[in-house]
């Protein structure tokens, strides 16, 4: 009997572990970016052929994080009547996507994507300083320990969006 309890302990002590573990490789950073990615999409009005078929955001890099947590989303929410279809990859597709979010580690395309992309409909965000005023739409920064982004109105309209009322007031405006 004693043996009995003695291993329920340790595989109610294992499972505990496991699941402490697992609290601590949640990454709340990318549940916030997946949030305002989504919450994006409430301020900006799309060209009318960027508005059939999925909503598409596609992340340029590596993130698994977010990637989940996006998917996550996708599985319960949508763009207007938009299914939320989300890709990963090392370069940006071919098909201009709704929202193109390029990782710090990979922002170096950005010229070459807004080159591309220009007046598309597609809404570029990054996340490494600068980018805003290097040709990004919005721009995710921590200030004073939150994350916070940068938008540019002008970008906006070389990509070919219509900003909706309000998004100036949660930004930091960069024109």
């Amino acid at each position: 009997m004693r043996k009995i309890v003695q291993y329920s302990l340790l595989i109610i002590l294992a499972f505990s572990s496991l699941s402490f573990q697992q609290q601590n490789n949640y990454d709340t950073n990318a549940k916030v970016k997946a949030v305002f990615l989504y919450n994006f999409t409430k301020y900006f009005k799309w060209p009318e052929k960027m508005r059939t078929g999925n909503f598409v955001i596609q992340i340029v890099g590596s993130n698994s994080s977010l990637n989940v947590e996006l998917n996550k989303m996708a599985s319960t929410k949508q763009v207007g009547a938009q299914k939320i279809e989300v890709k990963n990859s090392s370069s940006y597709a071919t098909d201009p996507p709704q929202i193109l979010f390029i990782l710090g580690s990979e922002s170096d395309v950005l010229k070459d994507a807004i080159n591309k992309l220009k007046g598309k409909g597609s809404l570029i965000v990054t996340e490494k300083p600068g980018l805003a005023k290097a040709g990004a739409v919005i721009n995710f920064v921590v200030e004073e320990n939150k994350q916070r982004f940068e938008y540019s109105q002008n970008n906006a309209k070389k990509a070919g969006l219509i900003t909706g009322e309000g998004l100036n007031g949660l930004a930091i405006v960069v024109d």
